[in-house]
């Protein structure tokens, strides 16, 4: 039996523009049969160009999935309008969307990208809330006609929206969010939401959609964490948080002391191995997990920090972001194709990280989070995750 190589993927594209250009069939169906293909072993995939950086990123004792990656996802904030106004909102500035034509032009940038960069294609629709984007259907529709994963960050919708979207695509997850019990949350994100949420999530499950709701945490609301998740144990598949970026109207919240947040990130560990709700993603889980002899898991994204690795943030504007949680534009969309704001000098300064993390035995699963630095007043390239607590960090002394 025939096996094509490595150069026999470079038709791909080309055949798949020539389809798409002539009505045929969607570049996305010939792209789920070429993988089928490859799991069947009549094809050769050839390796991932998502890769990190051997130079910064040495292999040794590390699997090679936390050092390469054939899944890359645009996180798309596709519009800045919201039917919220949390008290922790990173950015309420006033960016104008991008036309349905130009989002279009997107999701044609993200196709090349990946087919030059050998990887798959994934799509997380957010906001503001992005089922407010008056050409939504569309859009999901063309992300879905061109082979990309989908899965939508947002607020409780209705039966009828999910119905909608599921007819063309089953979203790979639909996530929102909770900030604590019920008083705190809707302190913060306004009256009702609580409810709203648990019963949206009930929707979630009768539809089979696999739900995740992240928290962000901050001072007063770590201590609702782990009663909360004893609230979302039959109600979600999945829940975590993410700690407080001190940016825009955020800067009105604090973040516990570094002490506080060791204490319950060891509390969070223990009541990970008996509630199955409760998900890893803090990059610093990994020093609880050293401190007690378990293996390393992948942090926040599977590769440690991911801004400009294995994701980039969208702006609703054009502009690209290494992460949403902070100011840190890498290109625009609107002015240069995806490819080459991934490759670009500043791309590769996030990807690689603090320079303070480097020589650290964590320093491929961990180099802490750059947003919460950013947030504390810190440089993200010199400086390291003011939490950190690794006795055997560069510069720190033992015990």
């Amino acid at each position: 039996m025939k096996t094509f190589s490595r150069s026999n993927w470079w038709w791909m594209p080309s055949i798949s523009r020539r389809l798409q250009a002539g009505g045929g069939t969607p570049p996305g169906k010939l792209m789920a049969i070429f993988h089928r293909a490859v799991e069947q072993g009549l094809l050769i995939n050839p390796e991932s160009g998502i890769c990190r950086d051997p130079e910064f990123f040495p292999a040794d004792g590390f699997s090679r999935s936390f050092l390469q990656t054939d899944v890359f996802t645009l996180q798309w904030h596709i519009t800045q309008v919201c039917d919220l106004h949390c008290r922790h909102c990173y950015d309420r500035s006033d960016r104008t969307r991008l036309s349905l034509s130009d989002a279009r032009s997107v999701l044609d940038t993200l196709f090349d990208f990946i087919q030059k960069m050998n990887a798959r294609g994934h799509v997380t629709f957010t906001g503001g809330n992005p089922l407010l984007y008056p050409d939504f259907t569309e859009l999901y529709q063309r992300a879905s006609d061109m082979g990309f994963s989908i899965a939508i960050l947002g607020n409780p919708a209705s039966a009828e929206i999910l119905d909608t979207l599921l007819d063309i695509q089953p979203m790979t997850h639909f996530q929102i969010s909770l900030e604590g019990l019920e008083s705190y949350n809707d302190y913060i994100r306004g009256p009702g939401h609580f409810k709203r949420s648990l019963s949206f999530l009930e929707t979630l499950r009768k539809k089979n959609i696999y739900s995740m709701v992240m928290l962000t945490l901050n001072r007063d609301n770590m201590d609702q964490v782990l009663p909360l998740a004893e609230v979302l144990k039959d109600r979600a598949d999945s829940f975590t948080f993410n700690r407080l970026a001190m940016v825009g109207e955020a800067e009105t919240l604090s973040l516990p002391t570094p002490q506080d947040f060791k204490t319950f990130l060891h509390d969070y560990v223990r009541a990970a191995q008996s509630n199955p709700v409760l998900s890893l993603k803090d990059n610093l889980i990994n020093l609880v997990k050293a401190e007690n002899g378990f293996e390393r898991f992948g942090g926040c994204t599977g590769h440690g920090c991911g801004a400009a690795f294995n994701f980039v943030s969208l702006l609703p504007d054009g502009e690209v972001h290494a992460c949403r949680k902070f100011p840190s534009m890498i290109g625009n969309i609107k002015e240069d194709s995806l490819l080459n704001i991934y490759t670009a000098s500043i791309a590769q300064k996030y990807r690689n990280g603090s320079r303070a993390c480097r020589g650290c035995d964590m320093f491929t699963v961990c180099r802490g989070c750059p947003a919460v630095v950013y947030g504390m007043g810190l440089d993200c390239f010199e400086s390291r995750d003011p939490f950190c607590f690794y006795a055997d960090a560069p510069h720190k002394s033992k015990g």
